[in-house]
């Protein structure tokens, strides 16, 4: 395992290595960044050999951290590891209430091959510093990093060492760092090697640069509200390695905010005050009559309904106006009856195709082509003269002349 802490007035990176199954002690500053590194290599020896094949070297091994005796880690305290066969990264931002509190946090390592666990304690002493806090502050937003990409000593010393080109402080710190998603961000789309993106807060004993405010000026703030990339003079110095969205630096002078002062109530002891023995209430209840509920869910709205019933029968049943209501709604059903009645014995008309046919040459009239007697509501419109019964032929020209039946 090891433990980064990173200064930049120099930049120095401190690197504590440790195999030894005692408790591990480091030693960060309250309101600079720390990382600590838990390294696979570290625990692979922790773990008994394995007896079937297999390359032991690639073990896939997960970390579980938490304050001990409690379930989670402090809320200023963060881990992350993107997969198994990665390392993990403890990382954040102790501040001044924490100092001269040892912090012990339980580090289990599960190789997921063994099914085996292995068990170490890091105690995390914060130490006072007269730096903290640094008066001026800024955060940056890199587009294309992840977090645990950032949290690397070689890269997150890059970053520093460009701001500080363009700062020029005599003291720089890294004070946190906080992964998109933690703010709000979505998770990008695995397509064209997307980032999460990172959020960067650094901190200075000097004012910020004029490169710096630039992003405060009106033309870039226009620019920032219509989505357009702010013209930042600094840009090129952190464009070869970091993408930074300049819309969303924030620069804080803390030596200008106004300090909000909580009255934050006296906690006590946590033990109730000694006001004698408990005493329960007796057992002899009154019985209580509910004849009055009942009337008021029950009874009142029945008599509602019953008033509005016999209003309604008045009205439509004793006025003149009803009774005519009633008298015309009852023709009406009268007069869709009789319609209904007379619809079902009426005729149908018979087709072109059956009535009476006169000859063309002799001008007799032949009979219509259905007997008298025939069901005429199952008669169809077109009738073919040979599936008639009572078939009857029109007399037909001869060529000499003659007609016949």
């Amino acid at each position: 395992m090891a433990s980064v802490g990173i200064f930049v007035g120099l930049i120095v990176v401190v690197t504590i290595l440790s195999k030894s199954h005692a408790d591990r002690n480091v030693y960060p500053s309250a309101g600079v960044l720390f990382v600590h590194v838990l390294e696979r290599e570290h625990f692979k020896g922790e773990f008994p050999p394995y007896p079937k094949a297999g390359d032991s070297s690639n073990d896939p091994i997960t970390f579980n951290t938490n304050l001990k005796g409690y379930p989670d880690r402090p809320g200023w305290l963060r881990y992350i590891q993107r997969t198994s066969h990665s390392d993990g990264v403890l990382y954040g931002s102790p501040t001044a209430e924490h100092v001269g509190k040892p912090t012990i946090i339980e580090i289990t390592a599960y190789n997921k091959r063994t099914f085996e666990t292995a068990r170490h304690n890091l105690v995390i002493n914060i130490m006072s510093t007269e730096e903290f806090p640094l008066p001026y502050q800024a955060e940056f937003f890199i587009k294309n990093m992840n977090v645990e990409e950032m949290l690397a000593s070689e890269v997150l010393g890059d970053f520093l060492g460009a701001v500080k080109n363009v700062w020029q402080p005599e003291r720089l710190n890294a004070i946190n760092i906080t992964s998109a998603l933690d703010r709000g961000g979505r998770v990008p789309l695995p397509i064209n090697d997307l980032k999460e993106g990172v959020y960067v807060m650094v901190g200075a004993d000097v004012p910020f640069s004029s490169c710096l405010r630039e992003v405060e000026t009106p033309q870039n703030q226009l620019r920032c509200s219509q989505e357009m990339e702010p013209v930042i003079s600094c840009d090129k110095k952190f464009r070869a390695q970091f993408n930074i969205d300049w819309c969303k630096i924030s620069l804080v002078d803390i030596t200008k905010v106004v300090p909000v002062h909580s009255n934050r109530p006296d906690p006590g002891t946590g033990v109730l005050p000694d006001i004698g023995e408990y005493n329960p209430p007796s057992e002899l209840l009154k019985s209580k009559d509910y004849f009055t509920d009942f009337l008021i869910t029950l009874a009142v709205p029945s008599a509602v309904a019953l008033v509005l019933f016999i209003i309604l029968g008045y009205s439509m049943c004793c006025r003149r106006e009803g009774l005519i209501q009633l008298v015309h709604h009852s023709s009406i059903q009268k007069s869709s009856k009789e319609l209904r009645s007379m619809s079902k014995n009426r005729e149908i008309s018979w087709p072109l195709s059956t009535l009476p046919v006169f000859h063309p040459v002799s001008g007799e009239v032949v009979p219509p082509i259905h007997p008298d007697n025939y069901e005429t509501t199952s008669m169809p419109l077109m009738q073919t003269q040979t599936n008639l019964q009572n078939q009857i032929q029109i007399p037909q020209q001869q060529i000499s002349g003659k007609w016949y039946s």
